[in-house]
């Protein structure tokens, strides 16, 4: 039996499955699944991506196959086709970051990226991480596709801590808005 917290104002709090259990979830029509990412996975991923030009600048599908290769990673499954993923750094027993996360275009706001957050969040919190970060755009920049992702880490509960411009390995003009999630102890 799982122990994973049914706290009803965490949105990421998820169904009665054990912690890291693959398995079906409905989902609209169809049915979706979180599973672990294989590197089979990965040029799919990179498609995604690709398909997301308003996102992710030319140079991320680079960053994104190193990162895929050291890090752990998660595709949810719709219809039988990877729609989404994202790419954790464990940064010590107890924190870490989502460094990528994104669904196919032509399924963003069916609840899939919503699916794969909280089942990537369950999974963490079983293995004993308590803070989980995200770095996005800030809405300070201006520009109007990232409201929607701002609106999107907000409502799995993560939480604006800090603003840097420019941060390493961003271009200048480009300030980095960090998020973080606190899991339950």
């Amino acid at each position: 039996m799982s122990s994973w917290p049914r706290v009803e104002q965490r949105r990421w709090a998820t169904s009665a499955r054990e912690p890291g259990a693959e398995g079906p979830i409905g989902h609209h029509d169809g049915v979706c699944t979180v599973r672990v990412a294989s590197v089979d996975d990965l040029d799919r991923c990179l498609e995604v991506v690709g398909g997301l030009p308003d996102y992710f600048t030319p140079d991320v599908p680079e960053k994104i196959r190193s990162d895929f290769g050291r890090c752990r990673s998660w595709v949810v499954v719709d219809d039988g086709k990877v729609a989404g993923f994202a790419v954790v750094d464990k940064r010590s027993p107890q924190v870490a970051e989502i460094l990528w996360a994104a669904v196919d275009p032509d399924r963003r706001g069916s609840g899939l990226g919503t699916r794969l957050v909280e089942d990537v969040l369950e999974t963490l919190w079983a293995e004993g991480v308590r803070l989980v970060e995200a770095k996005t755009l800030d809405r300070s920049a201006g520009y109007e596709p990232y409201e929607a992702t701002i609106a999107f880490w907000k409502g799995r509960g993560f939480l604006k801590v800090d603003v840097i411009d420019p941060l390493p390995g961003w271009e200048p003009g480009n300030p980095c808005a960090i998020y973080v999630a606190p899991l339950p102890s």
